[in-house]
């Protein structure tokens, strides 16, 4: 009796020794994804379960996580509304720009090679199949009796990435016949605003706009057209000769890691990535890879426009936002003018 007593405490003690390892092993947290739209496809298909095992096979932790996918704009006000995002994986770098003056990122997210961009894409034309209204460029958008569809810039990223891309495209074909002319390219814009008949308030909503039979064309990321033609739809698009160079920003929000302790977890994730593996799963879906490798292996699927420019071109963020959006901007004054049947 004695002896089975005895063998019972030794159990007893082996299995109060064993749970907290069980418990580790067993262990979870959840990481809070704040995404724009465009990526989501490639984020939960691809790139979240291949953390995930990642994670697991470094450390023995699930990792659960809750995702937010909505315009960039209107997610970079939700995290600074008090959405408690650990990582914000945004549209452009103006809107990002956003949480860190908030006070909510206080590290240097562009540290690194790639400055804190995770993806880039380019501005593109979609249009229906046959081509019927001979679209080839962006001068064709502001002939009569065209039909554009676009996102509303004061909601989308997308949007400013298009109206960007036509502004900016305006300077650079003008620049190249001679001189850079800053009344052509507004010219140019005002002419496709005009004819633009949709402004939803996301690039994604504009594509199912686009998909519902309105408009003839439409401006859009080409990833988004990628991932059309990827699942089967015939939805024909060209890369304008002239366009502007998408650069996605994606890091930790600090506040809200160290809120939830889950710092570790989002760098992880963040530096993910920018793996081989996850650049590679971004091109699947369409997305141009950051890493030069990864981007050269799918050199063929990515042409490189001829005049391509990014946003140095147009002076950098803030003075984009004071050209283009400010009270007295270009795409403010053209909608002013349109109001007004000027």
């Amino acid at each position: 009796m004695k002896r089975l007593i005895l063998k019972l405490c030794l159990l007893t003690v082996i299995l109060l020794t064993l749970i907290p390892t069980f418990a580790l092993a067993q262990k979870s947290r959840t990481l809070i994804l704040g995404a724009y739209t465009v990526p989501k496809e490639a984020y939960q298909q691809e790139v979240i379960p291949a953390f995930q095992k990642f994670w697991k096979a470094k450390t023995g932790e699930d990792v659960k996580f809750e995702e937010s996918y909505t315009a960039s704009g209107a997610q970079a006000r939700a995290i600074i509304g008090g959405f408690e995002a650990d990582v914000a994986a945004l549209s452009l770098e103006g809107d990002l720009q956003k949480v860190v003056e908030a006070g909510l990122i206080n590290h240097n997210w562009k540290i690194g090679p790639q400055k804190g961009m995770v993806t880039n894409s380019v501005v593109a034309i979609g249009y229906r199949p046959g081509n019927p209204k001979q679209i080839k460029d962006w001068e064709d958008l502001a002939k009569p009796g065209v039909e554009v569809i676009y996102p509303n810039p004061k909601t989308s990223g997308g949007a400013m990435w298009g109206v960007n891309a036509i502004y900016g495209a305006g300077l650079k074909i003008s620049e190249a016949k001679g001189k850079k002319d800053p009344v052509y390219a507004a010219n140019l814009l005002k002419g496709i605003q005009k004819n633009v008949k949709v402004m939803d308030k996301s690039g994604r909503e504009s594509v199912t706009t686009f998909e519902r039979g309105i408009g003839d064309a439409i401006v859009t990321y080409e990833n988004e057209v990628l991932l059309r033609q990827k699942e089967g739809k015939n939805f024909p698009f060209i890369v304008p000769k002239s366009t502007i160079l998408i650069e996605n920003p994606t890091a930790i929000v600090d506040k809200y890691v160290d809120k939830h302790g889950t710092r570790d977890l989002a760098e992880a994730f963040v530096d993910f990535c920018f793996t081989e593996a996850a650049q590679r799963s971004f091109a699947k879906f369409g997305l141009r890879p950051v890493l030069p490798k990864i981007a050269d292996e799918f050199k063929d699927k990515f042409p490189q426009p001829e005049l391509l420019f990014d946003v140095s071109y147009l002076g950098g963020w803030p003075q984009i936002e004071k050209d283009i959006y400010g009270p007295s901007g270009v795409w403010i004054k053209i909608l002013e003018d349109l109001a007004t049947g000027k």
